[in-house]
């Protein structure tokens, strides 16, 4: 092997490793502030995904996540909180308050309509 066959290895190797990382790597999370009214509140952005990606809240306490969607692609028209029964529409280019209370620990997935768009809201105690 060559010089150019070893640097074409070598960096073939490495875009693959940063790949893996980006799509499968740990996700730094974000805790929802508590607002003057007791509701624990964030604000995400939707455009080719979820921003930020990972919300941490306390159970028992109302949540409202503000989803502003900055983009008009279809497949992120809608966010889903299956877990909570949460189906809610999301216009482009304004914001969408979804509130609830999560009554029980664990991690809850939320996606867009089309499962493309992923994200995560984990409950503490």
């Amino acid at each position: 092997m060559d010089s150019a066959e070893i640097f074409v290895v070598v960096g073939g190797v490495t875009l693959i490793a940063l790949v893996l990382w980006y799509f499968f790597g740990e996700r730094a999370s974000v805790s929802a502030e508590m607002n003057e009214t007791g509701i624990q509140e964030i604000d995400i952005t939707v455009k080719s995904g979820y921003s930020p990606d990972v919300i941490v809240v306390r159970s028992g306490v109302p949540v409202r996540l503000n989803f502003y969607r900055d983009e008009t692609s279809s497949c992120s028209e809608q966010v889903i909180l299956s877990d909570f029964g949460i189906a809610r529409d999301l216009p482009a280019f304004k914001t969408t308050a979804v509130e609830f209370t999560p009554n029980k620990p664990g991690e809850f997935p939320f996606t867009c309509g089309m499962n493309m768009l992923h994200g995560k809201l984990v409950v503490t105690r």
